[in-house]
């Protein structure tokens, strides 16, 4: 061996990888199905299918890439696992869809699931968070429903605008 040569240490499979790039594929199985049973209402052209092959697309394009880094052991090494950032993004989004469910709207739904993850990122400023979160929610539901005519889920703030 020459002092040029670099020993390259053996990797192990990364098992972890390979569930997710399989969780990735069932998903991307899952949305081309569903999207067959959408009716086109389209003489020609693309019709409402479309997107969700398109999605399932690149979800298969990373489950492929995934599978091979798993193989080849390429996936970078994770660090300990803390479910408290995870369990603060998931009430942020039951708060979403129980907020729109009981008709407190966008607005409110939107900024608890804002505040709910940037605590889960570590912030700790709340009150800064939530005035953060309001106007931002305001602006995004201004420009959907003012200037590109969406509608979004409508409660008491969005009433007052």
């Amino acid at each position: 061996m020459t002092s040029g040569d670099s020993v390259q240490p053996s990797r192990r499979v990364d098992r972890a990888g390979l569930a997710i790039a399989a969780l990735l594929a069932v998903l991307a199985a899952v949305l081309v199905w569903d999207a067959r049973g959408l009716q086109s209402a389209a003489m020609y052209g693309m019709g409402p299918e479309a997107m969700p092959v398109v999605v399932a697309s690149g979800l298969g394009l990373l489950a492929i890439g995934n599978f091979i880094d798993a193989l080849r052991g390429n996936l970078p090494a994770r660090e300990s696992s803390d479910p408290v950032p995870v369990v603060l993004i998931l009430i942020g989004l039951a708060l979403l869809i129980a907020i729109i469910g009981f008709g407190g709207g966008f607005i409110l739904a939107t900024s608890a699931l804002f505040v709910t993850t940037s605590a889960a990122f570590g912030r700790r400023a709340i009150l800064v968070d939530s005035i953060i979160a309001l106007v931002m929610s305001t602006l995004i539901y201004l420009a959907f429903d003012r200037l590109l005519t969406l509608s979004l889920p409508a409660g008491p703030l969005e009433r007052l605008l």
